[in-house]
């Protein structure tokens, strides 16, 4: 079923503001959150439906490309075939809108409902792989050295010496938060932030450790496998969920995404997911025919090749492009064949052609038509 427009689904313009288009989600994330609806699958996809919207034109790169080519230029993720509540860029903005919401239920309220923020996670890294086109039409591994910020192992990622251990933070007494309170004409206000003695963690580190001086983690190189599965292409992008840098402290791990590039073919050009490919064959073989081997990305076929063939017809090979990265089929390689005219002839080549151009105006004379008659008829 095709996709609504995104700015139908959250009832707004196409030239709302930042403040309309967040106003909007809050009302329809309010209205439909499973938590609000336990059991009902449509206010579960209404809700998808409008967190999928708000993802794209909270965004305004993602905006940007939405309102040039529609929901084709937003779509890159695949595995699931689109979209992914695990892939949004802007998790933690949408987490803190449906925190005012739902409190301990959902996102920054259940941050809240915890205490202390913990140890923060490591960050993301962001890598680019370059594949053939042999390996977009079959798929891969490929091993990836990254460099990157370890759980330090002297410490397990505590950050505190051998034989010590972090202590609840003195100032916060361990809930990783501090209470001001202010008083004015209007009233009496608290003010909750992040505790400035441990950072928000609940935990204070007085013996660090030598080897991580206290970080938790170091800088260190290691390779990992990437399965790349059949019919990526640029721009497409892998997860690889817990393979960033390990957090401060025993924080979690980032993610790593793994960026495809597609390296340019020296025979074959992909268009979505056909191919194309350009055989030069002989005059001798468009006039009598011939049965001949052709490259794929899947291995050598023989194509026949029908007498009188025009040089530019393209013959189909089905299922021999590229894969659909959502299993659902095949494309197809196209074959263009363009006949090859000789450039230097030896004596006896230039005698058969006279030969053969004699022989031709004569039929063509004998028919009542010129040669060129004939040759736009063959074009036909």
């Amino acid at each position: 079923m095709a996709k609504r427009d995104y700015y139908e689904v959250l009832g707004l313009e196409r030239d709302a503001g930042a403040d309309q288009i967040k106003s909007a989600y809050r009302r329809l994330a309010l209205k439909y959150h499973p938590d609000r609806n336990p059991g009902d699958g449509e206010a579960e996809a209404s809700f998808k439906e409008a967190s999928e919207a708000y993802e794209v034109l909270s965004d305004s790169e993602k905006r940007q490309k939405y309102d040039s080519y529609g929901h084709a230029g937003v779509e890159g993720n695949f595995g699931s075939g689109g979209f992914q509540w695990s892939d949004f860029t802007h998790a933690t903005d949408v987490e803190d809108i449906l925190g005012d919401f739902f409190g301990g239920i959902f996102g920054g309220g259940r941050r809240r409902a915890r205490g202390p923020s913990g140890p923060p996670k490591g960050r993301d890294l962001r890598i680019a792989l370059q594949l053939t086109l042999e390996e977009v039409a079959t798929g891969a591994e490929k091993k990836i050295n990254l460099t990157r910020q370890q759980r330090c192992g002297a410490c397990a990622g505590s950050g505190a010496a051998p034989g010590s251990e972090a202590r609840t933070c003195g100032t916060c007494n361990g809930v990783g938060q501090v209470q001001q309170v202010s008083r004015s004409f209007f009233g009496q206000s608290v003010t909750v932030t992040a505790c400035p003695a441990c950072g928000g963690e609940g935990r204070t580190v007085a013996d660090p450790c030598r080897d991580c001086r206290g970080e938790g983690r170091v800088r260190d190189s290691s390779t990992i496998t990437v399965r790349i599965p059949a019919g990526v292409t640029t721009g497409n992008y892998i997860p690889l969920r817990g393979q960033g840098d390990a957090g401060p402290r025993g924080g979690p791990p980032g993610d790593c995404l793994v960026f495809i590039e597609e390296e340019e073919h020296e025979h074959f050009s992909r268009e979505g997911n056909d191919v194309l490919f350009r055989l030069p064959i002989t005059i001798g073989q468009a006039a009598l025919g011939d049965s001949v081997a052709v490259p794929t990305l899947h291995g050598e076929v023989r194509m026949k090749i029908p007498e009188g063939t025009q040089s530019g017809h393209a013959f189909r090979l089905r299922q021999k492009g590229i894969p659909d990265v959502d299993g659902r089929g095949c494309g197809d390689q196209l074959v263009e064949v363009l006949v090859w005219t000789p450039t230097h002839l030896g004596a006896e080549e230039r005698r058969l052609f006279e030969q053969l151009e004699e022989i031709q105006k004569s039929r063509a004379e004998s028919e009542g038509k010129s040669l060129l008659d004939r040759m736009l008829s063959a074009f036909g």
